[in-house]
């Protein structure tokens, strides 16, 4: 008989889609009714729903343990260089473009409380322009960041031959070991950034979801991710009081515990029930849109706000602004994402010596894609 779960490998998880556009309104939302106010980048803000819109940054935090179980499925079956020109593929091209249209938004109308220069965006191109004394266009690129350095390790032990379903509980345990190390002892900006020490844990409970997809819940998979779990919690309770510090408001260690179980546990789910009722290319949609959306959403949301705040109520506002980046989000997604990643992937795979003409076109890439996009 035909095991489940080589049938459910072959599914695209549509529930991850609509997570992934719970995790990004969630943090637009953060942005909007919360965080623009608090740093004096706009005067909107939704004080009625501060209770609530104060914790909307934890949707980063569901989107690294996605991400954790979407890269080790695209790994899985693929060269160290297919994967390389895949993830780029995925994440550069549209960068770039939402990077772009940024900093042109601020440029024109951000004027005074956002301001950019050409020197700026081109710091940008790198993803971390702190490297070259700059700042971020947008306060969310940090996360893309930690995505690529997450990407690094992923390609550095596939070159190894060491990201393997076998080896992920010695990769997890070392890496949770180095990171409460860290966290707890010097807590050094160096290791930070290069082994993710603060955001570790959500990434490790993706890996060991997979693992637990492919492979059903054996012990050692879920002891471990009880383990990552717990670090996922100590991780975001020091995050929660860099908040406290930063915002001067008040957060719960209870409610961002909670927050935290419930992060793995809601991606649990949704790989244990991968469909929904609703149509397969709106969901398709659905999950595609959330990059661009993510991307666009905080600093042109400002600039938005501080054109045209006094012509509408604060919660109208939010929403049409929020509708209106979701909509923006999908055409850049539908007429520009799509086929940036197909040429990036082509012109990439020609320029490499002995890449599999798969990569291009087959119906096993475009499998993979359609999970790990």
């Amino acid at each position: 008989m035909t095991d489940p779960r080589s049938q459910s490998f072959h599914l695209r998880l549509e529930t991850l889609d609509a997570l992934r556009l719970l995790a990004a309104l969630s943090v637009a939302l953060f942005h909007f009714g919360f965080r623009g106010l608090t740093l004096d980048l706009t005067d909107v803000a939704l004080p009625s729903y501060e209770a609530v819109l104060k914790y909307g940054y934890l949707g980063v935090q569901l989107f690294f343990v996605i991400s954790g179980f979407v890269i080790a499925y695209s790994a899985e079956g693929r060269t160290p260089t297919q994967f390389g020109i895949a993830r780029f593929a995925r994440i550069y091209p549209t960068f770039l473009l939402c990077m772009t249209v940024t900093f042109l938004a601020v440029v024109a109308f951000g004027s005074p409380r956002l301001h950019a220069t050409a020197m700026q965006w081109a710091a940008n191109l790198i993803i971390k322009p702190a490297l070259l004394g700059q700042e971020a266009l947008d306060g969310s690129y940090w996360s893309i960041f930690y995505e690529v350095v997450f990407y690094a390790w992923v390609f550095a032990f596939m070159a190894m031959g060491l990201f393997k379903r076998a080896n992920y509980p010695a990769i997890v345990v070392g890496w949770l070991l180095i990171s409460v190390i860290d966290r707890a002892t010097i807590s050094s900006g160096v290791m930070r950034y290069l082994v993710l020490t603060d955001q570790s844990a959500f990434f490790c409970a993706g890996l060991l979801l997979y693992a637990a997809f492919r492979d059903g819940y054996r012990r050692k998979t879920i002891v471990l991710l009880g383990f990552s779990t717990v670090v996922a919690i100590y991780q975001s309770l020091q995050l929660a009081q860099w908040s406290r510090e930063h915002y001067q408001v008040g957060y719960s260690d209870t409610v961002v515990a909670a927050a935290c179980i419930a992060i793995i546990a809601i991606v649990a789910a949704a790989i244990r029930f991968p469909q929904t009722p609703l149509p397969s290319r709106l969901m398709l949609a659905v999950g595609g849109l959330t990059y661009p959306l993510y991307l666009l959403h905080q600093h042109i949301g400002y600039v938005v706000f501080n054109q045209v705040g006094s012509a509408m109520q604060p919660l109208p506002l939010v929403v049409v602004v929020t509708l209106g980046m979701v909509v923006a989000s999908y055409l850049i997604w539908r007429f520009f994402e799509r086929p940036a990643q197909s040429w990036t992937k082509s012109v990439l795979t020609r320029l490499v010596p002995g890449m599999p003409a798969a990569l291009l076109s087959g119906h096993g890439a475009r499998r993979k894609e359609g999970i790990a996009n």
